[in-house]
């Protein structure tokens, strides 16, 4: 096969996690070994900065700070919430990027991010090939949802996982303390896939965790709701803890928080979400008289690099160096994905696999409605066991002062040709 000679760039794409820049240090790390690969760039905010022209070259980058971003979290070149208008509407943007590829020949592009990521790394590939433009497109996961199809879970869940169960059993702990009476309402993020919100049972799992948790793969019924709180609070003394999705929706299709206010959209057209354990802890509140904590996890589920797991670091960094490889081999169009395996020991390995961009675009995967408990008590045993390999081992930042050492890249701007 003929080796194609040009530059590489990646860019980043939807929430962040705390395993975002291992796999962006993946693809540079890997890009830099191959003579092949003659620059290779780091998109200041995604696509918008390659419309933009504005990308980092990562040649003038410290090697030892970019292996510090293994272990930082967040997106440091930046991340974006973009989406292409559809090229049958307007080619305009897809004309500029070509501009821009053909402009700095860039032959290598690494989108990472989830499922609109996926889609507008699919558009573009699609669009390059029937302009007669050579240039392999991979996609590289991300997603703390969980929510990608074909693979079996995605780089930046585990860790969040790992921290939202963690933090629950501490959280149980403190919320058993008094002999008084208390409801504790813990809102986790996800908006149509109950993955992150399900790592809850993993604290119950253990014998610290909710009495009750909510997934949006079910419809929320405020009235079944209250019932089975009063259940809870007449067996634990008063005590209940409670863990939803912030992504649950009542019969009509509404979010808790559009029953009582219209919602912000996003540029995706998503509703922005957040507030739903305010809002119930103020109607259980009205409802039982008595004390009651809303808690939102927010953003430090996705950026707690603290709680990283190993697992989830290593992965997500062999899945940029996959995406490379795959692209140098000559492959295009697909993005990388993860495929289970058990050895004869029964020891969980991760089989890195490529899965067309189209078959992963749009979609979504959600928990098995036969892994959660009708009762609301929690998920099944089939949920435990696919969970409790991936969260496996730390993987920390280094301490400096005691506090830890994230990657300090030098972030110099292409000069505009």
């Amino acid at each position: 096969m003929k080796k194609l000679v040009g530059a590489a760039i990646l860019g980043q794409s939807g929430g962040p996690t705390s395993v975002i820049n291992a796999s962006a240090a993946g693809v540079f790390l890997e890009a830099l070994n191959h003579p092949e690969i003659t620059r290779v760039y780091g998109a200041r905010h995604g696509i918008r900065g390659i419309l933009n022209e504005e990308f980092y070259d990562i040649n003038l980058e410290d090697k030892k700070e970019l292996g510090l971003l293994k272990t930082t979290p967040s997106s440091e070149i930046g991340s974006v919430r973009y989406k292409m208008k559809p090229l049958e509407q307007d080619d305009s943007e897809y004309q500029r990027l070509l501009e821009v590829f053909k402009k700095y020949n860039i032959r290598y592009f690494f989108y990472n991010g989830g499922n609109d990521s996926m889609d507008t790394c699919n558009k573009v590939s699609k669009f390059f090939k029937d302009s007669g433009y050579e240039c392999r497109c991979i996609g590289v996961p991300k997603t703390i949802d969980n929510d990608l199809c074909v693979t079996d879970h995605c780089p930046g869940y585990a860790s969040a996982a790992k921290y939202v169960a963690t933090t629950l059993m501490e959280l149980t702990k403190d919320a058993n303390v008094y002999d008084t009476p208390m409801i504790t309402v813990v809102e986790v993020m996800g908006r149509n896939a109950g993955w992150l919100t399900a790592a809850s049972y993993l604290a119950a799992y253990k014998g610290a965790g909710p009495d009750l948790i909510y997934l949006p793969e079910e419809t929320f019924d405020m009235n079944v709701f209250f019932q089975e709180v009063e259940q809870v609070l007449a067996k634990r003394n008063g005590k209940c803890l409670i863990c939803i999705s912030e992504g649950v929706k009542d019969k009509d299709g509404k979010y808790i928080p559009e029953i009582f206010q219209e919602l912000e959209k996003d540029s995706f057209g998503h509703s922005q979400l957040g507030g739903s354990a305010t809002i119930l802890a103020n109607e259980l509140k009205k409802k039982f008289g008595t004390k009651v904590r809303g808690i939102e996890f927010s953003l430090m589920q996705r950026s707690a690099q603290h709680l990283a797991s190993k697992v989830d670091v290593n992965e997500a960094f062999n899945a940029g160096k996959q995406a490379v490889k795959a692209a140098l081999s000559g492959k295009t169009d697909y993005m990388v994905g993860f495929a289970r395996e058990y050895d004869a020991n029964g020891k969980y390995k991760c089989n890195y696999v490529l899965i067309p961009l189209e078959q992963v675009a749009n979609g979504e995967k959600k928990v098995p409605l036969e892994w959660i408990k009708p009762d609301h008590s929690g998920l099944t045993a089939e949920y435990v066991n696919y969970a409790l390999p991936l969260i496996q081992g730390d993987c920390k930042a280094p301490l400096e002062d005691g506090l830890p050492r994230f990657a300090k890249l030098k972030k110099i701007l292409v000069d505009k040709l």
